[in-house]
């Protein structure tokens, strides 16, 4: 199993900026690494999801706001948060998939982000 740390959350004003990152102990080879988030009430959703060959996908909410990197020598997944708004706010979570058999998915512990002035 592997374990995913996050860190980079906390308070931050409408339009400001932060950002978010995710280690994970150790490499499984190719995988899907992702940040999900989840507002109080609802469902969770995804955000951003980065492969190991580089393909990016982004929710709607978050297309030209947010940025998804990774850096695969130090198993690290970082989301970049640019004019955050009050409806970012949520609890947000790292994932690392691992799409091929045996297939896996593990889950960070979740990270708070408020948005609100």
């Amino acid at each position: 199993q592997v374990q995913l740390v996050e860190s980079g959350g906390g308070l931050v004003q409408p339009g400001g900026s932060r950002r978010l990152s995710c280690v994970a102990t150790r490499t499984i080879g190719a995988s899907i690494r992702g940040w999900f988030r989840q507002a109080p009430g609802a469902q969770r959703e995804l955000v951003a999801t980065v492969t190991s060959g580089g393909t990016i996908r982004y929710a709607d909410s978050a297309k030209g706001r947010f940025t998804i990197s990774r850096n695969n020598a130090k198993n690290t997944a970082d989301l970049q948060m640019n004019k955050l708004k009050p409806e970012d706010t949520g609890v947000y979570y790292c994932n690392l998939r691992r799409p091929v058999p045996p297939a896996m998915s593990s889950w960070g512990q979740g990270i708070q982000v408020t948005v609100s002035s």
